[in-house]
């Protein structure tokens, strides 16, 4: 048995010799392949699709325009607070703002820009969801609900 163990002993070192080994040796390096030569297609130019922004930094909105709610859209916050009364959020955040309504049957958000700069913002955008869980609901049906049909 003493045999045995001298020759564990001596062994126990060759693991770590052969970690020192294959640590010092860079990995093998793949050859490409050889095969045709390709470019790259040459650049095409692809104008904007839509028309430069102003130079002044104005970018008009675009106007939501659905049945039902010709009463709202191209309103002004005055007009749509005689409509639905006092809102339950008035949101300013640079030259826009958004004015939320809600009764028991819907929420109404409707979002107000400025048509060309320097001009008091309206009503351009209109979305509508459930009071209760807030699914969509039809945003007609919502503004004729709350009193602005």
């Amino acid at each position: 048995m003493p045999d045995l163990r001298k020759l564990l002993i001596s062994l126990a070192p060759l693991p770590l010799l052969a970690a020192c080994v294959s640590a010092g040796s860079p990995p093998p390096v793949s050859q490409p392949r050889p095969g045709p030569v390709t470019t790259a297609p040459p650049a095409v130019r692809v104008p904007p699709s839509n028309p430069a922004p102003p130079t002044s930094g104005f970018i008009a909105p675009q106007v939501m325009r659905l049945p039902g709610l010709e009463n709202v859209i191209g309103a002004g916050a005055a007009q749509l607070e005689r409509r639905f009364g006092k809102p339950r959020l008035d949101v300013l955040e640079g030259d826009a703002r958004k004015l939320q309504f809600a009764g028991e049957p819907c929420v109404l958000d409707v979002f107000l820009y400025p048509m060309q700069p320097g001009a008091a913002p309206v009503a351009t955008h209109v979305e509508a969801r459930r009071a209760s869980d807030g699914r969509n609901v039809d945003r007609a049906a919502c503004v004729a609900a709350l009193g602005g049909g």
